[in-house]
């Protein structure tokens, strides 16, 4: 019940604080996103079945400092890869593949 009663009285004050204009509340939420840079070098269309049924994956292939590196990244994202450029991308990872959270062609 203490709290309960402690919580109400921060959000109270918290409240009558804000409304005179000199008090500001700020966050952040922080976000595990990976990146993968690379010139593009193969972007492949395809169906991945798995336990929920069937999903649309765009493939692509990134080329770096003579290692490649494959990626799955969820629907149809052709679009944003085009071949032969420099391509940073952000994205969520997941499975049976990631979502992208921006593309950035160099």
């Amino acid at each position: 019940m203490k709290r309960l009663l402690s919580a109400f009285l921060i959000v109270s004050l918290l409240l009558l604080c804000s409304s005179c204009g000199n008090v500001f509340v700020r966050g952040a939420i922080r976000t595990n996103f990976s990146t993968i840079s690379g010139f593009v070098s193969i972007v492949q269309l395809t169906t991945v079945i798995d336990g929920n049924g069937s999903v649309l994956v765009t493939f692509v292939t990134f080329l770096q400092q003579g290692t490649s590196t494959t990626m799955g990244f969820c629907g149809d994202q052709t679009s944003q890869f085009p071949l032969n450029q420099m391509v940073t991308t952000n994205f969520n990872p997941g499975q049976p593949c990631a979502t992208i959270i921006v593309v950035i062609i160099l």
